[in-house]
């Protein structure tokens, strides 16, 4: 059904003549009984009688006009869901428990007034594709790692160089230190078992334990993030990387300990990546926020990878 005819006939109903209906819908008359004519033969059935004072439904249009404004208010409200400014920011942030998340949800409370979608997609090559194809308007990737580039039309702007921390339980070497250096981890096991091949943070850590000689131990099953402290907390060999923007609450029998890694300091470059033609407002908002806020490491020497954009 031709909602331009569908238009018209709420327009005539309205008004009750012809004359006034072209003109609340910028049209010629002739244009509009064009259109009543062809959603007339369209449903098979007549709408409307001319009469001397105008226009009158017939039983049928009578049976029409409130099926007629529940398209019209269909299609507004379709409209208003893709209207830029209307709908929520989609936004992916990696995972729930991380940096990047508590960067979305510090953009909301400065921001309640903008809808937000908040969403998990694994994997930078997922994350890509969801942004080019604007199935979500912005997402946090390291960029770009080895073998990838950014598709053509889809911009990054680095918003968090991340500091990590050596986290160890209460008998590991260095659960007393005041830091440590990323050299002396050379030869210990940093055990990581959500490191999955071809994602950018397992990439990260491939040249990280290139440049600084620790074995990233990927082995066993990815329970998630609470067995994976519950190991540490209870071996003096086993040490994983933490940092002090993951919001983790443990138990206080594990007396887990982060320790500041020094000269340099190894920091995950969080960039955000979004469409360049989206013109979503809250897009634009979002990515002033992250960057009038965009914190530093507050000294010494920072390490990223050879193929991360630069901050």
């Amino acid at each position: 059904m031709d909602l331009k005819a569908v238009r018209a006939f709420v327009a005539i109903a309205d008004s009750g003549q012809f004359q006034l209906a072209a003109v609340d819908l910028a049209l010629t008359q002739q244009a509009v009984s064009k259109r009543i004519a062809a959603l007339e033969k369209d449903l098979g059935v007549r709408l409307l009688v001319r009469t001397a004072r105008g226009a009158e439904l017939t039983i049928d249009g009578q049976a029409l006009l409130p099926h007629a404004r529940a398209l019209l208010q269909a299609e507004e409200r379709a409209v208003a869901a893709v209207r830029p400014g209307d709908r929520a920011l989609r936004v992916d942030v990696v995972g729930r428990r991380v940096a990047t998340a508590g960067l979305v949800r510090d953009f909301h409370l400065a921001h309640p007034e903008i809808a937000l979608d908040v969403v998990t997609l694994f994997g930078a090559d997922t994350a890509l594709a969801a942004v080019r194809d604007g199935a979500v308007d912005a997402t946090f990737r390291a960029v770009t790692m080895p073998g990838h580039r950014l598709p053509e039309g889809v911009e990054a702007v680095p918003v968090l160089d991340e500091p990590l921390r050596l986290c160890v339980g209460p008998d590991h070497e260095f659960a007393r230190a005041a830091s440590v250096t990323p050299a002396q981890l050379a030869g210990h096991r940093i055990w990581m078992p959500g490191n999955e091949p071809g994602t950018e943070w397992a990439a990260y850590y491939d040249e990280l334990a290139a440049t600084f000689g620790p074995t990233i131990d990927t082995i066993g099953p990815n329970f998630g993030i609470e067995a994976l402290l519950d190991t540490i907390a209870g071996t003096p060999t086993l040490a994983t990387f933490l940092s002090e923007r993951t919001p983790l609450v443990w138990p206080t029998g594990h007396d887990l300990r982060l320790v500041p890694l020094r000269d340099p300091t190894p920091v995950y470059p969080h960039a955000l990546l979004w469409r360049t033609d989206n013109p979503h407002p809250g897009l634009a908002a979002l990515r002033d926020h992250l960057l009038a806020r965009r914190p530093h490491p507050s000294e010494g020497e920072t390490w990223r990878p050879t193929w991360a954009q630069p901050g």
